[in-house]
């Protein structure tokens, strides 16, 4: 079959795609997914004042079928879930970050093996951040609507542009990949990109660590040792307190307040009470808490290894990596973002060879890492 048929097939499948909305429908669609060894799926949900996006549709597609799940029905998180646990089939995503994060709450699953299609298209050259509507053109030629973007997929009933629109988002992934998996097969990048799925799958599982969010916090770099004992002590009881109340983590506190509270250890609610960034009903509610949190800290000695600015030398150490990378990328066809980040490379530069961040082992080791370790050793 030409590709503009499986493509006119895809659409087709877009305009009459099946909406389950019944534990009946869920068992004939699971069973026909489970013929399939690739299968392309996407969420709409809504997050706007929750800690936690509330998942309003589920899409599935084989390029032939279009299947949209209602995930608030009964019946319909098994069948979810086996699907996205199930080893022998691939499932296809267009930047799948968020859908991961929505899937692991929602259906308690995390999608594995996991393809993303925007990043198979970085690894071909096109920008890191290419949505799927750009994606669709560069591959496909093909022209999809956007203007249901910002709908209310919890509201009910969803309206047919909004199913249309759903339907679209996923129908052409099959192909796309199809498409993708030739192109990177030449360029011998395959493995590339199952290396960096491979990580999001693990990171998407590790959402549940209030540990690391400390580190997010814009400014660490200005708080001594004691102090950024006291900032991850604060932002794990941030993290724990936004989860209960299923609220925005700013919604809770600012990361200003935290930092504030952090820097100058304060351990009153006079203190608390004279912060720009902390509303009188915060400081009511939470401020015994927080006196805690710093309280305990201080007493128990501990204290984190700063974040040290670069030095002279580091920072032409630096610039001559940041070249470096840029030179491999062009060489390669891609953005050097594909390669590594700014952080990645300071945290090498203070960390040294012998701790390489979690981003640039692997494939990125192999194909610049000697560059990097010259640069590191002269």
């Amino acid at each position: 079959m030409s590709i503009s048929n499986v493509i006119e097939t895809a659409m087709e499948a877009a305009n009459s795609a099946i909406f389950i909305s019944s534990a009946t429908q869920i068992s004939r669609a699971e069973k026909a997914w489970r013929r399939s060894t690739f299968l392309g799926l996407d969420t709409e949900f809504v997050r706007e004042r929750t800690f936690y996006a509330n998942i309003g549709l589920v899409q599935v597609s084989d390029g032939h079928t279009v299947w949209l799940v209602d995930p608030l029905v009964d019946g319909a998180i098994g069948p979810l879930c086996s699907l996205l646990e199930d080893s022998s089939i691939y499932k296809i995503f267009h930047s799948p970050s968020e859908d991961l994060e929505v899937l692991n709450h929602a259906i308690g699953a995390v999608p594995n093996p996991m393809i993303d299609t925007q990043f198979a298209c970085a690894l071909l050259g096109q920008p890191l951040q290419s949505g799927y509507h750009t994606a669709a053109e560069w591959l496909l030629n093909v022209t999809i609507d956007k203007d249901q973007t910002r709908s209310n997929w919890c509201a009910r009933p969803l309206k047919q542009a909004q199913l249309r629109y759903a339907a679209l988002d996923v129908c052409l992934l099959p192909l796309m990949w199809r498409i993708l998996q030739e192109k990177l097969q030449k360029k011998n990048r395959l493995g590339w990109l199952e290396e960096d799925c491979g990580k999001q799958v693990i990171k998407a599982r590790q959402s549940n660590d209030n540990s690391i969010f400390w580190q997010r916090i814009r400014g660490i770099g200005r708080l001594d040792g004691e102090s950024l004992a006291i900032l991850q002590a604060l932002a794990e009881w941030r993290e724990v307190e936004a989860r209960r109340r299923n609220l925005p983590r700013g919604f809770v506190m600012t990361d200003n307040a935290l930092l504030a509270i952090s820097r100058n250890k304060m351990t009153s609610m006079d203190e608390l009470e004279g912060i720009d960034d902390l509303h009188p009903r915060a400081v009511q509610r939470h401020g015994a808490q927080l006196i805690k949190h710093v309280n305990n800290t201080v007493s128990s000695g501990r204290n984190l290894e700063t974040v040290q600015d670069l030095t002279a030398v580091e920072r032409r150490k630096l610039k001559k990596m940041r070249d470096s990378v840029k030179s491999k990328a062009d060489q390669l066809g891609v953005e050097p973002a594909v390669l590594a980040s700014k952080r990645d490379l300071e945290s090498l530069i203070q960390n040294g060879e012998n701790e390489w961040p979690a981003k640039l082992l692997g494939w990125r080791q192999k194909v610049f890492g000697e560059t990097l370790v010259q640069i590191l050793e002269n």
